[in-house]
């Protein structure tokens, strides 16, 4: 382990572990990224582009619908105080572990805001002015839509691998019904899809996706991915408080299902040698600050699956 006796050397280990990563590998799959310059940013959800149709006569200009939401920036920070003496005196490398943790923590932000986004989806309001997971949605054309479903079995906070399957099968084919508001199928060109499950479900999930014996029962999901072309990435979310549920993205789209905006990235500053903290308490201080914030993006990309 390194011994760090500098503030410029806790710092530059501070940057090799956070590397401007965004975290879990499932964040990107389920949100757009948006950069900001200013307080808040507004998100205009102006329908879909039209449908190609035969040129009878002359143009057919079709408009838009207009909807949005307004994500307002938010300021977050970490701040960690360490003793001169401990740095002088570490011979073991608990500083720089420290520092470490610090950046894992950092990368792990916004896994956190997008967790809390997902937990709260039954109860806030997206674009349409419905809950994010709601059973009314409706624009235009698109009829009465619902991105909340239930799965019946018997028992709703253990599933099977077989209960996993199907429920995973249901909300694929819930998904790839969408319409836009023109009437036009929202997601027929999808392809890949994350499954996201609270820690309880992982055993269940994981079998139900990585079952490889064709002609089983147990076989559907990757029959599915050999004959159609879908490939499951399995995300378990320690995050997520769910006792009976569970959610399918697309993750191939061009939008997705939630928001990134970031303002300012993660940036690190010091109070260390010759500052008034180090004369006044004899401690060195190091900080880290964001601009950024999470929102709803479109709900025809999600499905959440409840066990009843």
């Amino acid at each position: 382990m390194a011994k760090f006796t500098t503030s410029r050397a806790v710092i530059g280990e501070f940057y090799r572990t956070l590397e401007q990563d965004i975290g879990n590998t499932w964040v990107p799959g389920c949100s757009m990224e948006f950069t900001s310059d200013q307080e808040s940013e507004t998100y205009a959800w102006l329908g879909q582009s039209p449908a190609m149709r035969e040129w009878v006569g002359a143009r057919q200009a079709k408009g838009l619908t207009e909807n949005g939401i307004t994500i307002m920036n938010k300021k977050f920070e970490s701040t960690l105080e360490i003793p001169v003496d401990w740095i002088r005196r570490d011979k073991t490398g608990q500083i720089q572990v420290r520092i470490r943790e610090m950046a894992e923590r950092a990368n792990s932000h916004w896994a956190s805001l997008l967790s809390t986004l997902i937990i709260n989806g039954e109860s806030a309001v997206c674009y349409d002015g419905q809950y994010f997971f709601d059973t009314d949605h409706t624009e235009d054309d698109s009829g009465v839509q619902s991105n909340k479903i239930n799965t019946d079995i018997t028992t709703p906070a253990a599933p099977t691998l077989s209960d996993m399957q199907t429920a995973i099968l249901s909300s694929t084919q819930q998904l790839l019904g969408f319409k836009d508001n023109q009437g036009e199928p929202m997601n027929e060109n999808a392809r890949e899809f994350i499954v996201m499950v609270p820690v309880p479900f992982m055993s269940a999930a994981a079998a139900a996706l990585g079952a490889t014996v064709i002609g089983q029962t147990s076989n559907q999901i990757q029959a599915l991915g050999s004959l159609g072309g879908f490939t499951y990435r399995l995300a378990v979310n320690a995050r997520l408080t769910w006792a009976t549920k569970f959610a399918l993205m697309r993750a191939d789209g061009s939008s997705a299902a939630f928001i990134r905006q970031e303002e300012e990235k993660i940036k690190v500053s010091a109070l260390a040698e010759g500052s008034e903290v180090e004369f006044t308490h004899d401690v060195h201080r190091y900080g880290i600050k964001a601009m950024r914030n999470v929102g709803y993006g479109y709900w025809q990309r999600a499905v959440l699956n409840t066990f009843i």
